[in-house]
Formats: structure tokens, sequence, C-alpha cells
């Protein structure tokens, strides 16, 4: 099968005279459409099970809200139970030279996720989900999405790099299929996974993200998740209190994570089985479902109802707590899944609260309350993801509003830069991770040569005789000896190949010293000399290391700095060199 689909391949590429750019421009399209029906199975799957528990399918919330006290409370601690014991059999295929997460497998690995475990864990995650679970679905549609674009092209023999954007691009059509926003889709691969956008991988991604879209709209029963109302015009002063909704969720949002953050630490501190970890999980959801049936499932539905019909700020707020607490369990327990669509309702509800409030405050001057959610929908996100340009994308994808833009803008921009500024979190760590490099190299950029002076060990008076210089070359392997003067000014070096010229000529050296051998025009470094420039001598030089002087004007010797240190630095700063 391997060897055909290698040779269908090669055949192909010889008979239209396609390039590797066109190549995976068709891969990409047969892996939208994989991705499509990846996600599509899985949803289908939620169905199935909701209808094998309760007889019907469709909102958590609705068949929380049918069901009795006791199986309430009961039925996500059981859910939770189960999807632990497939976590357990999940983790007996775990490898750690392998990269379970798809973002992994793209950003630092050879684009291989694994089958078998992201199989088990996929299972699990259907059990917390459609037990309803606090906790998005999304996660496990996009990893199902990447492993079979990962299989596919494996079984084409793509070498790491093609897969690794194949996996990207079966990603973004997970995204895609489950939010119906193709191009937010393609961004997201792109700003957060990938994190550069280069036509290269840029072209692929989108061409898959588009097919994902088409191919979810052939299939009978498909709607967008969220049901956008017409964004109302905003003008005038009124759009500073979109940059303060900005704020606010900019600070929220690492506040939000880093609860997530101590859920999991709390969960792990148990000293219980896994499964048990996850059932307690579900029981909180089940518990806390008892008061706001509305914590079962990621939200879609109670999002919608804040979108569309009035909600007094005490039920706001009853279920952002409830909703922001039920999360926290389901995902510290350790269940898989995603948060993705969980941040999004915590941004629809914060931002209803900030319109209900602005609209008592201000009631002539400001919009409903549904556009100030809407709006913080994207803040939130942007604030949780640091990737705001696919948190803009997408809820204008979903709106279709020119309207929507310039206050979306603003609060998402705003409330990112809020995010970094407040702390170091975003929800996937791959994020964090490009963010620490970047600043890494940031600072390498500014490195000078102050921070890489080594002790210059290889040092002589003008009167050194030639055994003494002798000595010191058999000592260190070295080309040059700094000849310095009482003072501790840099003179020049003697060369090792005049001396052993000398020597080997048997001429008399026995009244010769340093400053007989001394080459005053020594090229020099300066403490404060830029890498770039220090590599521009080092290229002119084809010694191991250069002396520094702490000023042309005052040379006084501080020290060496080796080739290798600067070059390691330079690499560090350029990875992709």
């Amino acid at each position: 099968m391997f060897s055909f689909l290698l040779k269908l391949r090669t055949r192909a590429q010889r008979l239209f005279r396609l390039s590797d750019a066109h190549t995976m421009l068709i891969w990409s399209v047969i892996v939208g459409i994989a991705g499509a029906l990846a996600t599509i199975a899985f949803r289908e799957s939620i169905g199935l099970m909701q209808r094998a528990y309760t007889g019907t399918e469709g909102s958590f919330v609705e068949m929380a809200k049918r069901l009795p006290l006791g199986v309430r409370i009961a039925m996500p601690a059981l859910g939770g139970l189960v999807a632990g014991v497939f976590l357990l059999i999940a983790q007996r295929y775990a490898d750690k030279s392998q990269h379970v997460d798809y973002m992994e497998a793209v950003a630092i690995g050879d684009g291989v996720v694994p089958v078998r475990l992201s199989l088990w864990r996929s299972v699990s995650s259907l059990f917390t989900i459609s037990s309803g679970g606090s906790i998005g679905r999304e996660g496990p549609m996009v990893q199902l999405a990447a492993l079979g674009a990962s299989l596919i092209g494996r079984w084409v023999n793509f070498d790491p790099p093609r897969l690794r954007l194949l996996v990207a691009c079966g990603a973004a059509a997970g995204i895609t299929s489950a939010y119906s926003a193709p191009i937010a889709g393609a961004f997201f691969v792109t700003e957060i996974v990938l994190g550069s956008i280069a036509m290269e991988s840029f072209g692929p991604v989108v061409v898959a993200s588009v097919v994902a879209n088409i191919t979810m709209r052939e299939f009978a029963g498909y709607r967008p998740p969220y049901e956008m109302p017409v964004f109302p015009p905003v003008a005038g002063i009124e759009v500073l209190l979109f940059v303060a909704l900005g704020v606010l969720c900019g600070a929220a949002a690492p506040q939000f994570l880093r609860l997530l953050a101590a859920a999991k630490t709390g969960f792990r501190k148990l000293p219980v089985p896994l499964p048990i970890r996850l059932g307690l999980g579900g029981l909180a959801v089940g518990v806390l479902s008892v008061w706001s049936p509305e914590v079962w499932g990621n939200g879609y539905s109670v999002v919608n109802s804040i979108l569309h019909s009035p909600w007094t700020w005490s039920a706001l707020l009853l279920v952002l707590i409830f909703k922001v607490v039920a999360t926290a369990a389901t995902t510290g327990s350790g269940a898989v899944g995603g948060v993705f669509t969980p941040t999004l309702f915590v941004g629809a509800v914060l931002g209803s609260l900030f319109g209900l409030g602005m609209h008592a405050m201000w009631p002539n001057g400001t919009s409903a309350p549904f556009a100030y959610a809407m709006v913080g929908m994207g803040a939130f996100l942007a604030g949780a993801t640091q990737a705001p340009l696919m948190a803009i994308l997408m809820i204008f994808e979903m709106t279709l509003s020119y309207q929507v833009v310039l206050p979306l803008m603003l609060s998402c921009v705003v409330a990112y830069f809020v995010s970094r500024a407040i702390g170091k979190t975003s929800m996937y760590e791959i994020t964090l991770h490009r963010h620490e490099e970047e600043q890494k190299r940031l600072r390498l950029r500014a490195t000078q040569m102050r921070e890489l002076i080594r002790p210059a060990q290889t040092v002589v008076a003008p009167d050194a005789t030639v055994p003494e210089m002798t000595r010191v070359f058999l000592e260190y392997p070295v080309k040059y000896l700094y000849v310095v003067d009482a003072a501790g000014c840099f003179l020049g070096v003697v060369a090792l190949k005049d001396i052993t010229s000398d020597l080997l000529e048997k001429r008399d050296t026995s009244e010769r010293k340093a400053a007989d051998y001394l080459q005053p025009h020594f090229d020099v470094l300066t403490p404060d000399m830029p890498l770039g420039v220090a590599l521009q001598h080092f290229m002119a030089f084809q010694g191991e290391r250069l002396p520094v002087v702490e000023s042309v004007a005052h040379p006084a010797l501080a020290g060496v700095v080796y080739k290798s240190s600067l070059l390691d630095a330079y690499f560090r700063m350029n990875p992709g060199g």
C-alpha cells in the first residue's frame, strides 16, 4: 500500500509536471476533506452517546435540565470515571520520544502523531464530553484531524518538513470544522502553531481550511456553533468603552489560566488513581449543575442564549462563577479536551456583564449588552491565546459584520498587551516556548563583548625571554601571546611562527625579548562592541580568539573572546540560520 501511494505520487508529479508546492496544495485538499470527516465522526459519536444515555441528543444544558437531580449529579462523575480508565489505557502507549500533542509534533517534532495514544485519548475525551463534562470538544476534534493528516503524510512517505506542514493543514481543517471559520482556522495554525505567516506554509493551510468548511456544509444538519446577531453601529466616545473591555479581558484572562493551572496542580496532589481523579472532577460538575445546569457541556447554547435574550446581572455572575469552577474541575482532574470554547464562554459572559454595567450608567449612549458579549469573546480569547489576529478574524467570520471590526480590533489588541504585561501565561505551552525563545534572541541581539570576555592567560611582558615565551606556548595551544606593559596596556602580539622560525634556523635568541618580536598592529575588540560587529572581525581573522581592550584610546587588556563563544551566541540568536 505504501509503495503504491509513493509510486502514484511520483507518477502524478512527472505526468503533470507538478512542483513540490503544487503537490502540497493537492495533498492539503485531501487532508481538508479528511479533517472534516474526522470532526463529523467525533461529533456523531457524541450524539450517539447522548442517545444511549438519555434517548435524545442536542444541548447538554437542556439534557441536564430534563434529568432527575440524582442522575444529574452522578452522570458526569461516572463519565469521568470511565474516561479515566481509558486514559490509563492510553498511557500504556505513551512514548517519551514522541510528541502527543499535534502542536508539539508540528512546532518542535517531526510531524509524527502517535496513533494508538491519540485514539485512546480521544475515546477518553468522548466519555468526558458526552457525560456533561465542562470542557470543549474542539481539542479531540483537532487532534483527530491532525492524526489523519499525519497518517496520510506517512503513507506517502513525506519527509519531516512536509509532514509537519501537512499536520498543520489537518489541524487547521479541524479548527475550521469545529467553528465554521476557515480564515481564523488558518490563522490559528500559522499564528499559534507555526509561529509565522509564510506563503509556503500559509497557502496549503488556507486550502485545507476552505476545503474542510465546504465539506462540512455538504452534510445535513450542519450549522455554525454560534448564531451571531447583527452588530450595532458603534461611534463616538463609546469606542473607548470597548478599549476598557479589552483591559478587563486582558487582566482577567491570565487569572483564568492560572486558576486552571492551580486546579491541575491540586488534583495531581490527590493520593488517588487517575480514574478517581476524573470521577471527582465530574462529580464537581454534577453538584454545581444542581443550582446551575448551564455548567454542563462546552457552553454553546448558553452563549447563544446570552447573545439573543436578556439576562440579569445576577444570573450572569452566577453562571460565570459556576462555569469557571466546573471547567477548572474538569480540566484540572486530567480530562482530555479543549479550553478554547470555555474561553469564549467566559469572554461572552464577562462582556455581557460589562455591557450591562455600562448601560446602567449610560443608558442612552451604549449598545445592547450582546454587542459587548460578542467583542468580549474575541478580547478574552486574544488575552488567553496570545494570538490577537486569530481572535479578531474568528469573531469577524462569525458575525460577517464590518461594524464589529473597529471595536473588536481595539479590544483584542489591548487585551493582548495587557495580558502579556501581567504575566507570561498562555492557553498553549508552545506559545510560551516561542515567546521565551524570542526574548532570548532579543537579549542576544543586544549582547556586547563584555558578556563573553574570558581571562587572557597567555600574557607576557615586553622583556620576556624566548625560553619564557616558549614555555607559555607549550602550556597553551595558541598562535599568539599578548604583550602587555607594566600599566596593563596592550602593546601587540608575539606570533608562534616567528619564534619557531628562529629556533628552526638555529639563530641566536639569547638576547631577544618579546619586544623584538612584537606585532603592534593587531585586531582587537572592545567591551561595548555588538555581536554582529565582532563577528565581522572574526571573519577577517583566522584565529580562535581575539583580545579585548577597554578602548582604542586606553588599550588596557580586559581579556579575550573566543570564536566558539561568539558563534554559539549567534546561532542561538538565529536558530533557523
